[in-house]
């Protein structure tokens, strides 16, 4: 679903200049917007629409099935394509359970640190996004500029996709997207890709002393697990391909990270809950793992019937990041090292958007402010240099649309 909002008409321009905010004001805005994935983050939506509104720009909304997200994006300088696009994320991980020192929801500047949730994953990159924006509408360009905040990235990156088909549906289309995430404005051109599956074990209860004739669903789960395991010495043993070695770690890796299940301690356990994580190296093919996974699944789902027909496995896949692979002469990461005047490049293994506007045609590398060890964390912060470094970064991005 679409919205678009109007730019001011020629009577609203006669009337009090709008109000031009730095980046820092502007990331103080975006921080007191709590918007963990779990909620809406339609407040913060109204506010950069808002913004833009007021400074003569168009707004376009791409909103969740259910009604409560919404991604906005928008178009600056000739209608024409090839834009540069730069994309951020306006989703947060939560704060509950971390012990924070100051407020999260408020930028706290301290010992050259400007604290807060996602100052560093990902608004202040967001911030310094829309802060060039509009800095782009007002001085004039002549290669067009794009901006695109998605929602749900924080859960597998599940809200990008349907933002840049909208994108495509309504702008011209852009030739070069910069993912803003945290990489200490190093350029990164390749990610591993990721994929996961929930795993529900459904078990047949029975007093312990009575196994066989039961299903333990957390004894048939950790087959499950055990086949992860497996899969995992196998890829450390293996010998690794040129696209792979320059990862850390250099191969596809499954992990499980949480677990629940059972009733008693003498009793089969009817139920096993847990998730399974994967994230593979470029030159891999992500379904290959994926279908390895679901034949498992469906193996020990007939066994485990077998013994007793209401018992079974059953797996839903939730989220699925491509790789990103680095491009033979990329437009995205020629631009990226005109703009940082640093020739050197790298690879990252958590997954990003970019790997999604790779697979839709644009040229993608990853490059913000901040670093990525302080993302999630209890007083999550970016360092005023960093922040510095990618203001800096935007107004040599100015001087090269125009």
């Amino acid at each position: 679903m679409l919205r678009r909002t109007c730019p001011q008409t020629a009577q609203d321009k006669n009337m009090t200049p709008p109000e031009t905010l730095s980046p820092r004001q502007i990331l103080d805005h975006l921080v007191t917007f709590p918007t963990v994935s779990q909620d809406t983050n339609l407040p913060l939506v109204d506010w950069v629409e808002g913004y833009l509104h007021s400074h003569g720009i168009t707004a376009h909304r791409q909103y969740h099935p259910d009604g409560t997200k919404a991604a906005i994006f928008a178009h600056v300088g000739p209608w024409q394509e090839g834009a540069v696009v730069l994309s951020g994320h306006t989703d947060v991980v939560p704060v509950a359970g971390q012990a924070w020192t100051s407020d999260p929801w408020r930028v706290t500047e301290r010992d050259g640190r400007l604290y807060g949730r996602g100052t560093c994953d990902m608004k202040g990159f967001d911030a310094l996004a829309i802060w060039a924006l509009v800095e782009a509408h007002r001085r004039g360009v002549k290669r067009p500029l794009q901006l695109a905040l998605s929602y749900d990235e924080e859960v597998g990156c599940t809200g990008a996709p349907p933002m840049i088909e909208a994108m495509r549906a309504v702008l011209p289309k852009g030739a070069v997207a910069v993912i803003g995430e945290p990489s200490r404005m190093k350029l990164i051109e390749g990610h591993k890709g990721g994929t996961g599956f929930h795993v529900h074990v459904r078990g047949h209860e029975v007093h312990s002393s009575l196994l066989p004739y039961g299903v333990s669903a957390i004894m048939e789960g950790a087959r499950l697990i055990a086949w992860v395991n497996d899969r995992n010495a196998e890829t450390m043993a293996r010998e690794r391909s040129a696209l792979a070695a320059v990862f850390d770690p250099p191969f596809t890796t499954l992990h499980v990270g949480m677990i629940s299940g059972g009733t008693a301690h003498n009793i089969t356990a009817g139920d096993c809950r847990f998730a399974v994580e994967m994230r593979v190296v470029p030159g891999e093919a992500m379904e290959d793992w994926a279908d390895a996974f679901e034949s498992e699944a469906l193996r020990l789902d007939a066994a485990i019937k077998a013994v007793h027909p209401d018992a079974g496995v059953h797996v839903e896949r939730f989220f699925g990041v491509p790789p990103l692979q680095p491009e033979a002469q990329g437009e995205a990461a020629a631009l990226v090292r005109r703009l940082t005047g640093d020739n050197a490049s790298g690879v990252v293994s958590y997954g990003t958007e970019a790997g999604q506007f790779k697979e839709a045609g644009y040229s993608a590398v990853v490059c913000g402010p901040g670093d990525i060890a302080q993302a999630h964390q209890a007083d999550e912060y970016i360092e005023l240099s960093e922040f510095a470094a990618g203001q800096a970064f935007m107004e040599r991005l100015l001087a090269e649309v125009a």
